[in-house]
C-alpha cells in the first residue's frame, strides 16, 4: 500500500469512505436509522415481555432472550458508525473505538450463530423426547450453555483482534462501511491476504459445521412433525419450526450468497461487498423479533394483554367517573 510513512503509532483514527460514491446518503442514512430503531424496539418488547412474565421463565425464551441480546449488540456495533457517517457526517472514528467496534460486531456474529445452534438442539429434545424434554433442558443447563458460547466467542474474537492490533497501519482510510476485520486488514500496509486465513478457518465452522447440522436438525422435526396424528399439535410444531427457520435463513443466506458467488469465481466489487455485509448485518436482527412476536404464541397473546388492557382500562375510568359524578 501507499503512504509508508504512517505506523501504526501515529494512525489515531480512521475514515469511513464506504459511502463516497453514494448519491443519496440522506436516504440511506434515514433507512438505517429507522431499521436500527425497529431492531432496537422489537428485540427490547420481547426482553420486557420475556423478563416480566414468570411463565415465560422457561428454556426457549431464555434462548429468545439470548437472541435478543445478541442481535442488540450485533446492530448496535455497525449501524451507530453508519448513522453518524450518512446523516451526522461524522466520518472519523477513533482507532481503539473501531478496534472496539470490530470485537463487538465479530462477538456478536459469532454468538448469534451458537444461539441459533442451541435454539434448534432446544427444539430438536423438545419434539423427539417430549416425556424427557424438561429433565434434560432445565433452565440452569441453558444458561450453563448460553455461558459456554459467550466465553467462547470473547477467547475466539479476542484472540482474531489482537492479530488487527498487531499490524502496522499505512493509510488511516477504511473503504468499507463500518469497522470490521477486512476492512482493517485491507487498510494495513501488510499483504492482507495471508491474514485472512485464520478468520476463514474460523468461519468455516459456522458455514460448514453448524449450518447442516442445524438443517439435519430440521430434517429430523419434519420427519418427526410428520408423524404426528394429533392435527393441532402437528400445526403448532410446524409453526415453531418455520419461526426458528425463517431467523436460520435469514441470518445465513446473506454468508451463504457471499460464499457460493466468491467458489464460483465471482469478483465482487466494493459496493457490492458493502452491501451484503449491510444486508447481514441489519436483515437478521430485524426479522427476528419480528418472528417471534408474530409466531410465538405466548408471546404474542403478552403482547396482546398489554395493549388491550390499556385500552380497557381508562375505558373502565371513565364509566367508574361518570357513574360516581351522577
Amino acid at each position: 500500500m501507499a503512504n509508508e510513512n504512517y505506523t501504526v503509532k501515529n494512525v489515531d483514527c480512521f475514515i469511513i469512505t464506504g459511502f463516497d460514491h453514494l448519491q443519496n446518503q440522506k436516504l440511506l442514512g434515514f433507512l438505517i436509522l429507522i431499521t436500527y430503531m425497529l431492531t432496537l424496539l422489537g428485540n427490547g418488547i420481547n426482553l420486557c415481555i420475556i423478563l416480566t412474565n414468570r411463565h415465560l421463565h422457561k428454556p426457549m425464551y431464555i434462548l429468545i432472550c439470548n437472541l435478543a441480546v445478541v442481535d442488540i449488540m450485533f446492530s448496535s456495533t455497525c449501524s451507530t458508525t453508519m448513522i453518524s457517517v450518512l446523516l451526522a457526517e461524522i466520518k472519523t472514528v477513533t482507532y481503539y473505538s473501531c478496534i472496539s467496534r470490530t470485537y463487538f460486531y465479530h462477538l456478536g456474529d459469532f454468538t448469534e450463530c451458537m444461539a441459533l445452534t442451541l435454539m434448534a438442539i432446544d427444539r430438536l429434545i423438545a419434539i423427539r423426547l417430549p416425556l424427557r424434554y424438561h429433565s434434560i433442558v432445565t433452565n440452569s443447563r441453558t444458561f450453563l450453555f448460553i455461558s459456554v458460547t459467550w466465553l467462547a466467542g470473547f477467547a475466539v474474537i479476542g484472540f482474531v483482534i489482537s492479530i488487527v492490533d498487531s499490524v502496522p497501519y499505512c493509510q488511516p482510510v477504511i473503504r468499507y462501511v463500518f469497522c470490521e476485520y477486512a476492512s482493517m486488514i485491507r487498510a494495513a500496509c501488510v499483504n492482507p491476504e495471508p491474514y485472512f486465513f485464520i478468520p476463514v478457518m474460523i468461519s468455516l465452522w459456522p458455514t460448514c459445521g453448524q449450518f447442516p447440522f442445524i438443517m439435519c436438525t430440521y430434517a429430523v422435526l419434519a420427519y418427526s412433525v410428520n408423524k404426528l396424528s394429533n392435527n393441532s399439535s402437528k400445526k403448532q410444531m410446524i409453526n415453531t419450526c418455520l419461526s426458528h427457520l425463517i431467523v436460520l435463513l435469514s441470518f445465513y443466506a446473506p454468508k451463504l450468497v457471499s460464499g457460493i458467488l466468491t467458489r464460483i469465481g465471482v469478483v465482487l466489487n466494493l459496493t457490492e461487498r458493502n452491501a451484503i455485509l449491510i444486508v447481514a448485518s441489519l436483515v437478521s436482527p430485524l426479522i427476528n423479533p419480528a418472528v417471534y412476536c408474530t409466531r410465538t404464541k405466548e408471546i404474542r397473546t403478552r403482547l396482546a394483554d398489554l395493549f388491550l388492557r390499556k385500552r380497557i382500562v381508562p375505558n373502565n375510568f371513565k364509566s367508574i367517573s361518570m357513574a360516581v359524578s351522577s
